[in-house]
């Protein structure tokens, strides 16, 4: 039998939605517009991202540690525009590894300024590339997009609910002592159904719209890890303040950042369009 529900379990919910829902309400305008206003808002956030990463691993760092993931953010956005993306990776990896060597230069440890840069400023670039250039809903980036933000939305909103309800076995205790195989299992029955509901409502393929749901959310999941993990190695508990009931920005975005990533990857070699 599950432990009862209290209003301890859930106490920060009301502050969790707020922050949450302030956060589309930022976003949306940028998002139904696309193009430049879509990608000034990422980059925006981005940087934010880029902060509250430096802070978290580099307590100590001066402007230098910041300004090399930013200035790698610029350089790749600059051959995104000018259509030259072979030079994108090349471009964010000789970053990081400026990043490692000006970390290194400080006896710190080096590999989470080399992470980081790679983390974070592809996943921005990732961002802006999928949603594209056109406006309103009936663009495929817009439709794309949503369709990903909204199952990552589902799994967490399942994992949460159904892991605090369920609760049971820990899922991996020392990368996260909070989350429960019942969330995660509710996180995937959620995030399938949404997939499929937003594939019946577009008229975009409803079955196959909830079988790419799945891995999505299994990425999600090994996004939220990933971030979870640094801040265990770190000792923190959230990677900034900005979002009350959740933490920092990065808090909020870290299961998205590694789906838009793997998407933008995929999208090389496989075609969405006609499935979602």
């Amino acid at each position: 039998m599950p432990e009862p529900v209290t209003n301890k379990t859930w106490k920060n919910l009301g502050l969790r939605a707020i922050s949450a829902l302030t956060l589309a309400a930022v976003c949306f305008v940028p998002f139904y517009f696309g193009g430049h206003s879509w990608a000034i808002l990422a980059v925006v956030l981005g940087v934010r991202l880029i902060w509250e990463w430096v802070k978290m691993t580099d307590p100590d760092s001066g402007w230098v540690a910041f300004a090399i993931p930013c200035a790698s953010l610029v350089a790749a956005l600059t051959y995104y525009y000018t259509h030259q993306a072979k030079y994108i990776f090349p471009i964010v990896l000789a970053g990081s590894v400026l990043a490692f060597f000006e970390r290194r230069r400080r006896a710190g440890e080096a590999r989470w300024a080399f992470m980081g840069v790679l983390y974070l400023v592809l996943p921005i670039v990732a961002i802006i590339a999928l949603r594209g250039s056109g406006s309103g809903i009936e663009e495929y980036g817009f439709k794309l997009l949503l369709y990903l933000i909204l199952i990552v939305i589902a799994a967490d909103v399942g994992a949460y609910f159904g892991g605090s309800y369920f609760q049971g076995p820990k899922l991996a205790p020392k990368l996260s002592p909070k989350k429960t195989w019942s969330g995660l299992l509710s996180g995937i029955l959620l995030g399938v159904v949404i997939g499929g509901l937003y594939g019946f409502c577009l008229k975009m393929g409803p079955l196959m719209a909830a079988l790419i749901a799945l891995p999505i959310v299994l990425i999600s999941v090994i996004g939220d890890f990933i971030e979870s993990g640094v801040k265990r190695r770190m000792d923190v508990k959230d990677a900034g303040d900005i979002m009350p009931g959740h933490g920092g920005l990065l808090d909020r975005l870290d299961s998205l950042i590694l789906v838009v990533l793997v998407v933008m990857l995929l999208r090389h070699v496989w075609s969405f369009q006609g499935l979602i």
